[in-house]
């Protein structure tokens, strides 16, 4: 195994706080640090000071309660579907049917219209249409797709996800249904946080076991032998 994870070799997890090498692998690491010149830099064995753990950890902590909103929350079909519907309103049309302007100023003007008619409504998608902002043609791809799900019974759109300009069901699974299945609904507590803590710790836990395979901090190297 440690062939394939070098990281593995010569793992002990009896005292983890302490070092997680076997004496062997501590002996080598030392024997490598006190006779390599390391381009006649001096490196010591000590521990990251304990304030800049704690700003690491603040910086982590306020980087996620800034933009935890914008990890992974993903737009539904629900949040367009009052957007195709005032696309066939009349003076949306009028307006891409308007030949003083050009196809690309009518797109932009008939969307105006469009996000300025939603506003003037209170909507509880309204922040997630700030977050995910559609074009015209956006709104032309995915039209299709949001009929034909809205015309079939039972469909609940918020289960539905925008992926580009394909709508397919999320692979969330919540409580379950009437019918026996499951609601395909992003949590609310979810709010993409959940992917970005996953990372983070992942990382914490990689950086810590590649820490504590040298020597411990008590081990003080002697500079004087490779220089």
């Amino acid at each position: 195994m440690s062939k394939f994870f070098p990281l593995l070799d010569g793992l002990k997890l009896k005292s983890p706080l302490h070092t997680m090498s076997n004496e062997a692998k501590v002996k080598e690491a030392q024997h490598i640090w006190e006779h390599e010149s390391l381009g006649g830099i001096a490196e010591n064995n000590n521990p990251l000071p304990r304030p800049v753990v704690g700003l690491l950890v603040l910086t982590f902590l306020t980087a996620m309660a800034w933009t935890f909103p914008l990890f992974g929350q993903r737009p539904t079909a629900a949040i367009y579907v009052d957007y195709i519907t005032l696309m066939h309103s009349a003076p949306v049309e009028a307006i891409l049917n308007d030949t003083n302007l050009t196809s690309i100023q009518a797109d932009e003007k008939a969307m105006a219209s469009i996000e300025k008619a939603l506003a003037e409504f209170p909507s509880k998608y309204e922040f997630q249409r700030i977050q995910h902002p559609i074009s015209m043609d956006d709104l032309r791809i995915m039209e299709d797709g949001i009929v034909e799900l809205r015309n079939q019974p039972g469909i609940d759109l918020e289960e539905y996800s925008i992926i580009g300009g394909d709508i397919v069901l999320a692979n969330f699974e919540g409580i379950w249904k009437e019918d026996g299945t499951r609601t395909r609904k992003q949590p609310w507590w979810d709010k993409g946080y959940e992917t970005s803590v996953y990372w983070f710790f992942g990382f914490c836990f990689f950086i810590i076991i590649t820490v504590k395979r040298l020597p411990p901090i008590d081990w003080k190297p002697d500079h004087s032998i490779a220089h």
